[in-house]
């Protein structure tokens, strides 16, 4: 009986352990992300208007990979404010997020930083300036769940296309209609049917983080 009561109590102190270890996780990723933006700013590395990716945790995102066909289901603008990197994304609501913080939550910590190409040409100050002008009145949108087309709501790829479309006049990824997506799997379904019920327009224009990250306007800058 004493034996048994020694092995529960074991089992109970390496579960609490493990519980812990779970817990502060995400704080170590932040830690491992805070060295990460310091190093690519002590190194100049990063610039006004990069793209950069990851592959969220959000509950959709395994649904968008199956969708896509890609690894990377989230993104977002990467701008210099003062000596601080921060990330215009659209999450709930779109919103400025610290770059570490933005790094740190995507899964394991890795993302890719993509930059247009002849930026130097391209993003000029003002350019740059329009676009986040551009940004800002988007910012306190709610996310789109159901990717409409229009900027009553908006999700993270729309907010990318069309700022550059619309602040620098380059398209960084193809558009496509809903229908050209992978919709066959049962996850994907379920989804759709929660968000869209039987009312679903297979002809909505849609931008994927997949198209935004594949775009030929596009050169890697940075991957980890």
């Amino acid at each position: 009986m004493k034996k048994n009561i020694t092995i529960i109590f074991a089992f109970i102190l390496l579960s609490g352990v493990f519980v812990k270890w779970k817990y502060y996780s995400p704080s170590k990723l932040l830690v491992k992300a805070q060295k990460e933006v310091q190093a690519l700013t002590d190194a100049h590395q990063l610039h006004n208007g990069d793209i950069i990716f990851q592959n969220s945790l959000s509950s959709q995102s395994r649904a968008v990979e199956m969708a896509t066909h890609s690894k990377y289901t989230h993104c977002g603008i990467v701008y210099l404010k003062g000596n601080d990197y921060y990330v215009l994304e659209a999450v709930q609501p779109v919103k400025t997020t610290d770059l570490a913080t933005f790094i740190a939550r995507g899964k394991e910590g890795r993302y890719v930083v993509k930059r247009l190409k002849n930026a130097a040409q391209i993003l000029n100050d003002s350019v740059l300036n329009n676009m986040k002008t551009i940004g800002e009145k988007l910012i306190g949108k709610d996310y789109d769940i159901t990717f409409e087309w229009n900027d009553d709501k908006i999700y993270c790829s729309e907010l990318v296309w069309k700022i550059y479309s619309r602040g620098a006049g380059v398209e960084v990824g193809k558009l496509a209609t809903l229908k050209e997506f992978d919709l066959s799997n049962e996850l994907v379904k379920r989804i759709m049917r929660k968000r869209y019920g039987t009312n679903i327009n297979y002809e909505e224009k849609v931008i994927s983080p997949a198209s935004v990250f594949e775009s030929e306007n596009l050169v890697l800058v940075k991957e980890n």
